[in-house]
């Protein structure tokens, strides 16, 4: 397999979908309700994951595609999967707010082996390959950084659509990081979130019972950018396609900001 191709071949993808969303955003949006927790699905989100099935499948007939909003397409069972989110972010939309990306991820055996995240408001993209770090569309190296505060860190937070607002493990959680940090942001849009960590801009991120279409390809740029991911608990996280949504939960920092973190939400 030839990643870098498949690199290309996904940030083109990725862009283009962009285009398509960012001129979408600028007229009237047909916006519906989406299963029974609150969420919604918009025309972008269907157009641009039309457009990506149509790149990936086109290039790599061979591969299996889990997409949002189609589920899974192409060659089931094979070695390599394609995760597909065109549209992180569409709760933001429907209101009206420019804070969305399209995701993409490769993943051999579950585990992804690369990630693309492009943010069309910004003209940013972001990519990585497993093992060889994480670059910017014009090819900076992501490189994760640590400056604390006397104020507390500035983290996000995300969690599956499914979880319950009466989840006792999600009030305790948030009630210790609003206790702590200096700002908790609630994107609704987690694969931006995973770049802003990457990029440095935000000190670390909590996750509980997250969803598995957006979460492998942040993980992977922000890990390939320097940024550790534990469990809940601090043991070992993996950003696999694979397990429950319990797997799902995680703190994710830089390495010496993570005991921290970890010490804040127990």
């Amino acid at each position: 397999m030839d990643l870098d191709h498949a690199r290309a071949v996904a940030v083109d993808a990725a862009q283009a979908a962009g285009a398509l969303l960012l001129a979408g955003t600028g007229g009237a949006i047909g916006v519906r309700p989406k299963g029974g927790s609150g969420d919604v699905v918009t025309d972008l989100d269907l157009a641009s994951e039309k457009l990506l099935l149509e790149r990936i499948l086109t290039a790599f007939p061979s591969h299996a595609v889990i997409a949002e909003e189609s589920g899974l397409l192409g060659a089931s069972g094979g070695e390599w999967t394609w995760l597909v989110d065109p549209l992180d972010g569409t709760n933001n939309v429907a209101i009206g707010l420019p804070a969305y990306v399209v995701g993409l991820a490769l993943c051999r055996g579950g585990r992804p082996q690369l990630g693309v995240v492009h943010d069309p408001v910004t003209a940013q993209t972001w990519s990585a390959i497993r093992g060889r770090g994480a670059v910017t569309s014009s090819g900076r190296r992501l490189i994760a950084s640590h400056r604390p505060s006397r104020h507390g860190p500035l983290l996000a937070w995300t969690q599956g659509y499914t979880v319950s607002r009466s989840d006792a493990t999600v009030r305790s959680l948030k009630a210790a990081l609003e206790l702590s940090a200096r700002r908790v942001l609630q994107l609704w849009a987690p694969l931006l979130s995973w770049a802003m960590l990457a990029r440095g801009d935000i000190d670390g991120m909590v996750g509980y019972r997250a969803e598995a279409v957006d979460l492998p390809a942040g993980a992977l740029i922000a890990q390939e950018a320097g940024i550790e991911i534990r469990a809940l608990d601090g043991g070992p996280f993996e950003e696999s396609i694979d397990g429950t949504a319990d797997d799902r939960s995680f703190v994710a920092a830089h390495p010496h900001a993570l005991p921290g973190l970890l010490a804040l939400i127990r």
